[in-house]
């Protein structure tokens, strides 16, 4: 351990790369965070050609900082014009904004960054304390148990999913579909290529993702361009005491900062849920719990204070089950998976025995990442402004320009740009639909592997179901699945006879 251990600090703490990979990503994810319709996730896609040139530990530490930086700045837009930078900073946004009304958005904002760096650090230590304890339980795991592990994972996905069951049930198939294009790992029978040969390796996930979360987003500002005048206003100056009241506040509800910190970890670990349904989980907490004091200010930024912990704690989170299982927290994790695999890194237990020296690099990382959230948050406070005003007629252009590149530098395919530019279509439709993109994501990443178990599982019995619940564990986690679903078919059905006549 101790050998892993200064290993990691000499590639992290003490390697001059990594500070100056952190200070480029926590500039990028600052800006791309502040900036009202680009989401972490699509900086953290453009990004993926990039990591070809790094190290692992470089390419990681630029994805913690982005993911981070970018959660936090999120809130500059929602408290000065109400309008999220991230989905994450939807929850509080009006709570927020009501302190730019009246002229006080440093109060808001000083809580914001306050509170995002104490549950980043929160989560980091979550990360720490489980995620060699998990690896331990995760080498008990054979064929079948892996299996309802990755059904658990994507059911998962659809249970926290926002809006409508059956619309996150059909993202999910649809991933599913997507993952089955090319050869198949069980049969080696070519599938849905229609005689394209560059289908036979299945879709790339670098332009996939790119294209989902990058091109989409383009689509979806391009709509609002005209708006973009009306939307924006001059948002006051950003004077006073930022650090001091919001570490005071944070000094006084320290149990209430740790319920925050566990619920965001927590949710963080369920497949598909993320930040943004960790801080209203914790918004809703805090304002059932809290008692309002006489002029209302304390209780508001208390609701503020809690979700941008929850939400900053829900990063590390959602590392646990990549790190893991190989299963991804949320579609940053998915990258992340990709990231690791490009670098011949397979996430699963054996990562913790036999590169512990990494996984100590990543605990350090989201340490680091969250420290130098100091300084470059209380900038972006001061710059907040002049970054929210960034012409959307500028940038989106630049965007496409970006994701064109990245997805034609993975392979140097212009296939690969076209299916980019598909699937980015395709996202755009479904989220027009209010069908939600990360079901589809997990799909395409656990579907593989989700065949490959079930294949091996059912071979060594041949082809008896009943081997799935062979073992005690995999019994428990199959009732467990089963349970759920049906769980969610009687929930359907009371709401279906509730509203009936």
């Amino acid at each position: 351990m101790g050998e892993a251990l200064t290993q990691a600090l000499m590639q992290t703490v003490a390697s001059p790369r990594v500070w100056l990979v952190v200070f480029c990503a926590s500039v990028y994810g600052t800006f791309v965070g502040a900036v009202p319709g680009l989401t972490a996730t699509m900086a953290v896609a453009l990004f993926i050609p990039i990591a070809y040139w790094l190290d692992p530990v470089a390419a990681l530490a630029a994805v913690v900082t982005m993911e981070s930086c970018a959660i936090f700045a999120g809130d500059i837009p929602s408290t000065l014009l109400r309008i999220p930078g991230t989905p994450a900073s939807a929850a509080y946004a009006d709570a927020a904004y009501q302190f730019t009304k009246r002229g006080q958005p440093h109060r808001a904002l000083g809580v914001c960054l306050v509170f995002s760096v104490a549950g980043g650090l929160f989560g980091a230590l979550v990360l720490i304390g489980l995620g060699h304890q998990l690896a331990r339980v995760a080498t008990l795991f054979s064929v079948t148990e892996y299996f309802w592990l990755y059904v658990l994972g994507l059911s998962c996905a659809v249970l926290v999913s926002r809006g409508s069951t059956l619309k996150a049930t059909f993202a999910l198939f649809l991933g599913l579909v997507l993952s089955t294009v090319g050869l198949s790992a069980a049969h080696a029978q070519a599938r849905l290529t229609f005689g394209r040969p560059e289908l036979f390796q299945g879709i790339t996930f670098v332009p996939a993702m790119i294209g989902l979360f990058g091109f989409s987003e383009i689509l979806r500002n391009m709509l609002t361009l005209d708006r973009e005048r009306d939307a924006k206003s001059t948002p006051p100056k950003t004077r006073g005491a930022l650090v001091g009241p919001a570490l005071r506040l944070l000094g006084r509800r320290k149990l209430a900062f740790v319920r925050s910190g566990s619920i965001g970890a927590l949710i963080g670990m369920l497949p598909g849920a993320g930040a943004d349904i960790a801080a209203w989980v914790s918004f809703g907490a805090s304002k059932r719990t809290g008692k309002p004091s006489a002029d209302g200010d304390d209780h508001a930024l208390s609701g503020i204070g809690d979700a941008s912990t929850a939400n900053s704690a829900a990063l590390a989170g959602t590392w646990i089950p990549a790190l893991v299982f190989g299963i991804p927290g949320d579609s940053i994790t998915a990258i992340v998976i990709g990231v690791l695999l490009m670098k011949n890194v397979r996430p699963g237990p054996e990562i913790f025995e036999k590169q512990t020296a990494l996984v100590y690099s990543i605990y350090l990382l989201f340490i680091l990442a969250n420290l130098v959230l100091i300084p470059v948050g209380l900038l972006a406070i001061k710059a907040g402004g002049a970054m929210v005003r960034v012409p959307r007629r500028i940038l989106l252009p630049l965007i496409l320009m970006f994701c064109i590149v990245g997805a034609y530098a993975v392979n140097g395919s212009y296939f690969d740009v076209a299916v980019m530019l598909a699937t980015g279509i395709l996202g755009f439709l479904l989220e027009r639909r209010e069908i939600p993109l990360g079901p589809v994501v997990l799909g395409i990443i656990l579907g593989g592997p989700l065949e490959e178990r079930f294949v091996q599982a059912l071979s060594g019995s041949e082809g008896v179901l009943s081997a799935l619940f062979g073992r005690p564990l995999a019994a428990a986690l199959g009732v467990l699945c089963l349970a759920l679903w049906a769980g969610l078919a009687a929930m359907k059905v009371r709401r279906n006879a509730d509203s009936a006549p």
